[in-house]
C-alpha cells in the first residue's frame, strides 16, 4: 500500500511514462512540474498555448524543452480544446491544466462534441492528501467541483474514492460519510444520507468498500475520539482512508485547512471523465502538481 506522496511518484515511474497534454502551458510552475514529472520517466510531454511564450517561460527557468512537442496554439480556449481533443481521441493519456481559469478548462473537458466526460456522468474531485502524523494517504471528496452533492451523486462519490484508494493499494478502503455528529440526527441531511449510504454499503450495494457514517471529523481521523465518543461497531472509526464530505464547502474548508495550516501535501485530479485530467490551483507549489500528475498517470 501506498503511504506516501512521493511513493506514487515511483509507482508511475515502475509503470512507464504516459502522453500528457498540458493546456495553456505557459506558466513557470507547470514547466516546472512537467520537466520534473518528465525527468521521472512518467511523462511525455506535449504543450499546448503560446509557443513563443513558453519557450522564453523555459529559457528562463533553464528548462529544456527541446524534446518536447509544442503546439502553438495563441488563443486559451483555442489551446484547451486542442489538448483535451488530443486526450479524447487518444493522441495522449492524461491532461493537465496550466495558466489558464478553470472555468475554461472544465468547459473544455464537458464539451458535448468533443469533451471528456460521458453521457449522463458525474464530474467530480478527488484528493489525496498527506497529513503529517498519519500512518496512511487520505482520498477526500467533493473540494472543488459539486457544491451540493444529491444522494444518488455520493453513492457514485464512493464509487470514485474507491477506485482511487485501491489505485493507492488500499484493498478495501475504509469510507467515512462525514456529518456534524456520530449520532443519527433525523433532521440533518448529511446524517440521514450517511446512515443510508452506510446500510447501502453494509447490503453489498456499492462494491467492496466498508462504509460508515454518520461520523464526525475527529471519529473518523482518530481511534482515541472514537473510544471517548464511545463509538463501537465500527471499522472505519479512527481508521477511515476516504472521507466523503457532504458539500463543497465542508470539504474545501478541510482542504485547505489541511495545506495551509497542518503542513499537508496533496495531489489532485478531476474523476468521472473517460481519461485522467490534472486540476490544480495557479498558486500549487510544483511538488503538488508532479504528485498529482503522477497520480493522473497511475488513474490511466
Amino acid at each position: 500500500m501506498i503511504t506516501k506522496l512521493v511513493d506514487i511518484v515511483a509507482e508511475a515511474r515502475r509503470r512507464g511514462p504516459r502522453r500528457l497534454a498540458v493546456a495553456c502551458a505557459a506558466d513557470a510552475h507547470t514547466l516546472e512540474a512537467v520537466a520534473a514529472a518528465a525527468a521521472e520517466e512518467i511523462v511525455s510531454p506535449v504543450l499546448y498555448g503560446d509557443s513563443a511564450a513558453i519557450a522564453a517561460i523555459a529559457s528562463a527557468e533553464g528548462i529544456d524543452i527541446s524534446g518536447w512537442t509544442v503546439i502553438d496554439v495563441k488563443d486559451d480556449k483555442k489551446a484547451v480544446a486542442a489538448a483535451v481533443k488530443a486526450v479524447a481521441e487518444g493522441g495522449a493519456d492524461v491532461l493537465m491544466k496550466g495558466l489558464v481559469s478553470t472555468d475554461v478548462y472544465m468547459r473544455g473537458i464537458l464539451n458535448k462534441d468533443c469533451g471528456l466526460l460521458p453521457p449522463k456522468g458525474v464530474l467530480s474531485h478527488v484528493s489525496v492528501i498527506e497529513l503529517p502524523g498519519r500512518d496512511r494517504l487520505l482520498t477526500v471528496a467533493d473540494v472543488a467541483v459539486i457544491p451540493a452533492p444529491d444522494f444518488k451523486q455520493k453513492c457514485v462519490l464512493v464509487g470514485y474514492l474507491a477506485k482511487t484508494a485501491r489505485t493507492l493499494g488500499v484493498e478495501r478502503p475504509k469510507i467515512a460519510c462525514i456529518a456534524p455528529s456520530e449520532q443519527v440526527l433525523p433532521t440533518v441531511p448529511s446524517s440521514t444520507e450517511a446512515a443510508i449510504i452506510a446500510k447501502m454499503a453494509d447490503r453489498g450495494q456499492l462494491g467492496d468498500v466498508t462504509v460508515d457514517g454518520p461520523l464526525s471529523l475527529d471519529v473518523a481521523l482518530w481511534e482515541e475520539a472514537a473510544e471517548i465518543k464511545k463509538v463501537k461497531g465500527s471499522s472505519v472509526a479512527g481508521h477511515a482512508d476516504c472521507l466523503l464530505f457532504p458539500n463543497i464547502e465542508s470539504g474545501n474548508v478541510f482542504f485547505k485547512s489541511a495545506t495551509h495550516m497542518a503542513g499537508a501535501d496533496i495531489a489532485a485530479m478531476v474523476t468521472g471523465t473517460t481519461a485522467p485530467c490534472v486540476l490544480t490551483s495557479r498558486g500549487d507549489t510544483p511538488r503538488t502538481k508532479l504528485y498529482s500528475i503522477a497520480l493522473a498517470c497511475l488513474a490511466r
